[in-house]
């Protein structure tokens, strides 16, 4: 009985926490709408059917709905330029900025986590490289070196980041270099020789690297919350030139459902991990709506950008029409990820 009441709570807790991000989605664009002066006819806690009518806010209803999922947003006229006050009615460029409003939500949200979290463990100290492990029989064990040493430079030549390191390592294959090592607050220098063949998931010196960690508080933290939600982007934006190249197995790069998502969730162990996951799901729930497809956001995106160019727009109805076939194709997709999630689990 604790078994499943634990269970339940798990599935309970991960309903909120992804709740909590489509709702901040749909916040941003709400809160876009109300910068633009675009009627918004219902702001919904939930997914319908409604359950109650909850207060009416500057026109707008906010209502509770029966699937605890999230939220929703529906502005007037979303897809009628006849009607005055209404979304599809705005500027161009208004209507631009109200569909991005909810992906940049989800692009902050994962900042501020990102930041939370690095103000609890601690940043990274981008201007100095650790050696994070050392491979045994390798030119590093041989010489010496050591799992948290701090590396100041290379034959006398400062060491600030870790793409320098690997770069200097590999410039000087077969030669001997003296590293200028810090060790328990001892400055030591060793010499040893990258060699000119390796397996492939050592490296030449046989080392994997780092940077060391530095505490910050919450503010001082916001950079690098930053930094990982662009490194985030740019691991999505990669994906499918990587799993072209072969350098990713088809397996590694699948789509997940929510029955996927909730698997990783699992293995999620204490705040941090949580921290972090939810984090990355932002990013890529911000992202991931941006994609160019009909009934998503950058979907939408797409119908809008020929008419900042041609002042001319594209027939009302037959965008509805596309983002209707669209909607459609994305709830048989996400039926068939639900089924591969419950057939083939992500983990086992």
């Amino acid at each position: 009985m604790d078994l499943v009441l634990q269970q339940a709570l798990k599935i309970l807790e991960f309903i909120i926490a992804l709740g909590l991000l489509i709702f901040l989605h749909e916040l941003g664009h709400y809160l876009t709408c109300k910068l633009f002066k675009v009627e918004v006819e219902e702001f919904g806690f939930g997914f319908p059917p409604r359950i109650a009518r909850l207060f009416v806010y500057q026109g707008t209803l906010f209502s509770l709905n029966a699937l605890p999922f999230g939220a929703f947003v529906k502005p007037k006229g979303e897809n009628d330029p006849e009607i005055a006050g209404g979304l599809a009615a705005a500027a161009p460029l208004k209507r631009l900025v109200v569909l991005f409003g909810g992906p940049a939500m989800n692009l902050v949200a994962g900042v501020i986590l990102f930041a939370i979290l690095f103000s609890r463990v601690g940043a990274p100290d981008r201007s100095s490289v650790m050696i994070a492990g050392v491979v045994e029989n390798s030119p590093a064990e041989a010489a010496g070196i050591k799992s948290q040493d701090i590396v100041l430079k290379i034959n006398g030549v400062p060491i600030t980041r870790t793409d320098q390191m690997s770069s200097t390592i590999r410039s000087n294959l077969g030669i001997e270099l003296t590293f200028t090592i810090l060790r328990d607050n001892q400055v030591l220098e060793i010499k040893g020789t990258p060699r000119t063949t390796w397996p492939s998931n050592e490296g030449p010196l046989g080392v994997q690297l780092t940077n060391p960690v530095k505490r910050v508080n919450f503010f001082q933290s916001i950079p690098e919350g930053m930094i990982m939600v662009y490194d985030q982007t740019r691991e999505l934006v990669l994906l499918p030139g990587r799993l072209i190249k072969g350098q990713i197995s088809k397996e590694e790069a699948r789509v997940v459902s929510f029955v996927g998502i909730y698997a990783i969730y699992q293995q999620a162990k204490g705040l941090n991990q949580k921290l972090w996951f939810l984090g990355v799901i932002s990013v890529a729930l911000g992202l991931t709506n941006l994609l160019p497809i009909p009934a998503l956001d950058g979907g939408r995106i797409l119908f809008v950008l020929p008419e900042l160019i041609t002042r001319k727009r594209i027939p009302a109805q037959f965008e509805t029409v596309v983002h209707f076939v669209g909607f459609a194709a994305l709830i048989l997709f996400m039926i068939y990820t639900v089924a591969q999630d419950i057939i083939n689990p992500i983990i086992p």
